[in-house]
């Protein structure tokens, strides 16, 4: 699965002021119109068509009238230590369910996914998870709470000191390089990409129902 994922910006060259920015935090602006902020703490997401899962009651023969049950993650918030060489990031979210059928006391557990990328492409680490929705006799709706954390290394996501520097040099006027933006240097880049870490949560789904997801 390709992750595309809508994001907390809590990680990466976010453009902003410097006045923002806090302790532990690289803030670029030597008048050269750059003024960026990288942090240690992973941006925090749901990839695309992962947020959301339903269940029919005959696999296989996914149209309205077989529908089981759906449900939904919202309300993502995360949290993040930065403090340690072991940066924690924690997401909390709710779960939100609808089922088709009301008859009688029944409870539904979903699976979910944590996994952390580096460079938006490597999966350093995935775990699963579940949430129990419990619905009560007669009531069509659910809803649930859980969590999910990770660590990343304090280290990976820290620029080198030859990258640091060369962002941060401090341009003179009638310097060579002053017009240059840094951060267009390939290799400046490339080293930032690689400090790029998301956390990203979802449903974990079956193949049948990410086409659904996909397509519907």
């Amino acid at each position: 699965m390709t992750f595309r994922s809508r994001v907390l910006p809590a990680l990466a060259l976010a453009t902003a002021l410097g006045a923002c920015a806090q302790d532990g935090q690289l803030v670029v602006d030597q008048g050269v119109g750059i003024t960026s902020v990288l942090t240690s703490c992973p941006a925090v997401g749901i990839p695309d068509y992962t947020g959301d899962v339903t269940t029919f009651r005959t696999a296989g023969d996914p149209i309205a009238a077989n529908l089981d049950v759906s449900a939904s993650m919202t309300n993502l918030r995360a949290t993040c230590d930065d403090g340690s060489d072991k940066v924690y990031s924690e997401a909390t979210f709710e779960i939100r369910a609808r089922r088709t059928d009301v008859r009688g006391a029944r409870t539904v557990t979903l699976p979910y996914f944590v996994t952390v990328l580096q460079g938006g492409s490597a999966v350093v680490t995935k775990r699963i998870g579940a949430v129990t929705l419990t619905f009560a006799d007669g009531e069509e709706r659910a809803q649930a709470s859980a969590k999910a954390g990770s660590f990343v290394d304090r280290a990976a996501a820290s620029l080198p000191e030859d990258i640091r520097e060369r962002i941060t040099r401090r341009r003179r006027a009638g310097d060579p390089e002053a017009a240059l933006d840094p951060l267009a240097n390939p290799e400046v880049r490339a080293a930032i990409a690689r400090t790029r870490f998301e956390m990203l949560v979802g449903f974990q789904l079956t193949e049948e129902q990410l086409v659904y997801n996909v397509t519907r």
